[in-house]
């Protein structure tokens, strides 16, 4: 446990508030630490902080910036152990799911290091008719002001990095509400940021409630909204952030075609991977899975004894595959969804119960589209399983779904990958792997209900930032 709650930082400065928070590590319940908690004026501190540090930060050389994310990068890179144990001991996550996260975590801040120093733009010849003889378009982007970022429990390192590191590279200040279950990690995040140079005025980190950080949002001095969470609470924030650039990065069920093709023995191993892994509380999870009825039961044969020789327990032993959920309202809610499936006629292949502070990875088989496990965001080790009789009906049952955040799809025909990349509805299409497949600089981010613009450190700046032409008349 940390002994001394951890203070806030409202523009670089550590403040100490009245009241405290306890944190709770989701295995056993212990108190992992205590943080100081943001109240309206400290929201406000850390908004007017932000506005005076808007030029100072603009101003900031591209080589400055990326040696300042460098140098994060570099110390998030020594500290790996401290900070994935920090993670596990918040979230419950396995401690090799946390390793990996702060490696991610290290190469977002490097390639945002990268593209800090390669924001350009374009010259466009004018001269398209005679009186625009001898002008040219100069285009370059600026820093569009602000930034507050909202991120979620899941990934409490990584899904901060990818407002933070944006943000500094597109030279704004930004304001960071983490996560109310793991506000540690985001502040820790924070003291190394400031360690590495940048300017303290540049960042606050304010674990606060929602009213405190909506009031902060609405304010006009913040430019840009960069929300990762629930697909409710992002599109209400949208509505009321009118004037401000946003990006929204939220939920989906994500679907899986297994088409007659597919390497089964490859397909089956990253289904469970992508299935199963932080308990499926993942916004890119494998939550359907619709295989080809000439496959159907070899698949199954090779996937369902892979699931049960997942192995739960607790998240700091690196035996673990499976660890708790995040808390038992989650829990409970699971529980309440699989019920009403099986009442409705679902059949539990496997699974289908809690254990303690866990849910069993579960396989539902006969479910049907408007059953919540299936057209609702399980967010939970539950995944769904039917048959398909080709690709096409496939991509119908995929794209039937008010979410399209990303889709994957296991084929050995090159007709079969287009096409599903052509017809399915969906932020990104992953042939061969499964949905849950991300890579930090790869353009991420959902269509209908499941975002709305791209992260990716280079297509985030671009979000951030905003576009300036000028027009040189050579005289």
């Amino acid at each position: 446990m940390i002994k001394n709650p951890r203070e806030i930082l409202v523009g670089g400065r550590r403040v100490t508030t009245e009241k405290i928070v306890s944190i709770f590590n989701p295995f056993n319940g212990d108190v992992v630490g205590e943080v100081c908690w943001a109240g309206p004026a400290e929201a406000r501190a850390a908004v007017e902080t932000a506005d005076q540090a808007r030029r100072m930060l603009a101003n900031l050389p591209s080589h400055r910036k990326g040696e300042i994310l460098g140098e994060v990068a570099e110390i998030i890179r020594r500290r790996r152990e401290e900070i994935a144990r920090t993670i596990t001991l918040e979230c419950g996550k396995p401690i090799r799911e946390s390793r990996s996260e702060v490696d991610r975590a290290a190469l977002t801040f490097g390639i945002a290091a990268e593209e800090a120093q390669r924001i350009g733009g374009e010259m466009i010849p004018l001269d398209r008719n005679a009186p625009s003889a001898g002008r040219w378009g100069l285009t370059r982007r600026f820093p569009a002001g602000p930034v507050f970022g909202i991120s979620p429990f899941n990934f409490p390192l990584n899904l901060v990095a990818h407002k933070i590191a944006p943000s500094i590279a597109a030279g704004n200040p930004i304001i960071l509400k983490p996560s109310s279950r793991t506000p540690i990690t985001a502040l820790l995040l924070g003291d190394i940021v400031l360690e590495a140079g940048l300017p303290p005025e540049g960042l606050s980190v304010i674990p606060c409630g929602t009213a405190d950080a909506e009031a902060a949002l609405m304010d006009e001095r913040i430019k840009v909204l960069s929300f990762t969470g629930s697909a409710t609470v992002g599109w209400a924030l949208k509505g009321k952030a009118v004037h401000k650039k946003v990006l929204l990065e939220l939920g989906g069920n994500a679907g899986v075609i297994i088409d007659e093709t597919a390497d089964l023995d490859y397909a089956a191993g990253r289904c469970v991977t992508g299935a199963f892994s932080y308990a499926g509380q993942v916004c890119i999870s494998v939550q359907r899975i619709y295989i080809h009825e000439k496959v159907f039961d070899s698949f199954l044969s090779r996937f369902i004894p892979l699931v049960g020789k997942l192995r739960g327990g607790d998240p700091l032993s690196d035996e673990t595959d499976i660890g708790p959920m995040i808390d038992d309202d989650n829990i409970n809610r699971v529980g309440t969804w699989v019920q009403e499936a099986i009442g409705a006629g679902a059949r539990v292949v496997t699974g289908g119960r809690r254990e303690g502070n866990f849910y069993v990875p579960t396989v539902l088989n006969d479910t049907t589209p408007e059953m919540k496990v299936s057209c609702m965001e399980v967010f939970a080790p539950v995944v769904t399983v039917a048959r398909i009789r080709d690709v096409e009906e496939g991509i119908r049952a995929v794209n039937d779904t008010v979410y399209g955040l990303q889709a994957g799809v296991f084929t050995a025909s090159l007709r079969n990958a287009f096409h599903a990349f052509e017809q399915i509805e969906a932020g990104g299409v992953i042939i061969n792997d499964v949905p849950t497949y991300r890579v930090d600089h790869m353009p991420y981010g959902g269509v209908k209900r499941s975002g709305f613009g791209r992260e990716g450190l280079r297509y985030a700046i671009e979000e951030m930032t905003e576009s300036r032409l000028m027009v040189l008349n050579v005289i």
